[in-house]
């Protein structure tokens, strides 16, 4: 009696369910085997019907998507995957001014272990506070989500049945989850104001799930830049992770993060990150 549970931020589904070479097939090849039950999307950056299309060999294999996509075309953009059909589908997380944004969607399904809800985030960059109005704009974008959706959290973690947060949060909580950390002290992603944040959740009642299974490993790492050798070296950041609340955080036995074993085997700058609960 299990259930297995991967997010994974796919960089643009269309870009990743492409074949780049024989040994690279892509999110679809992923798809087709993996073990996971629950497939937490993010940045899909495309249409319901674009995406439906690109993915239509896996949907034929069972696969069931549903999804948010953004009114800013090819930006942004949830969904997730199930093996069977959700009992609801909520989008956004009561905000007037993010949901039509394709950054929140969460399902509720009957699952082996009980009632789940599962949802999928993207959380803005942001940038760090300068005089720029660009890093303004971008800064206070990404305070006003935070501050959003802080709320919804607090009434989602005291539901009364399994829920587990997964996504691209864009924000790294401690100095193991980044390899070069002294480097990015002022990079967002990693600002005191962003980790307090994540800190003031899981003082809340959510758990970092793989964080709780690896106390003392660095990373693992799930988003590497495209550019130098940051993946060569695995100087990556964890950015990519489930937050659950105590009923299902207490049911985790596993969690992996898929690592292509190349950097031509990549098909997203992002890798899947799972984790097994029964």
């Amino acid at each position: 009696m299990s259930i297995t549970i991967s997010t994974v931020n796919v960089n643009g589904i269309r870009a990743a369910t492409k074949q780049r070479s024989e040994a690279n097939r892509g999110l679809s090849a992923w798809l087709a085997e993996t073990e996971s039950d629950v497939v937490l999307l993010q940045e899909i950056r495309a249409s319901e019907d674009q995406a439906l299309d690109v993915l239509a060999p896996v949907l034929e294999q069972g696969w069931q998507l549903v999804m948010s996509e953004s009114v800013v075309k090819g930006h942004a953009g949830v969904g997730v995957l199930t093996r069977g059909a959700p009992a609801a589908v909520r989008v956004g997380c009561g905000s007037d001014e993010f949901d039509p944004t394709g950054r929140y969607l969460e399902v509720d399904l009957d699952t082996p272990i009980g009632p789940l809800t599962a949802a999928s985030l993207y959380l803005p960059k942001g940038a760090a506070l300068t005089s720029d109005p660009k890093d303004i704009a971008k800064h206070d974008e990404k305070v006003r989500f935070m501050t959003d959706f802080a709320d919804h959290l607090g009434r989602l973690v005291r539901r009364r049945r399994h829920v587990v947060v997964g996504g691209d949060w864009n924000i790294a909580h401690a100095e193991a989850d980044i390899k070069n950390w002294k480097g990015n002290l002022k990079n967002p992603g990693f600002l005191p104001h962003e980790r307090e944040w994540v800190g003031n959740l899981l003082a809340s009642g959510w758990y970092d799930v793989m964080r709780e299974l690896y106390p003392d490993d660095a990373g693992p790492y799930s988003w590497w830049s495209w550019r130098g050798k940051a993946f060569d070296n695995d100087s990556g950041w964890r950015i990519d992770y489930p937050l659950a609340n105590k009923s299902l955080a207490s049911r985790a036995v596993k969690g992996a993060v898929d690592r292509a074993a190349a950097y031509d085997l990549r098909w997203s700058d992002h890798a899947p990150v799972t984790v097994k609960f029964e």
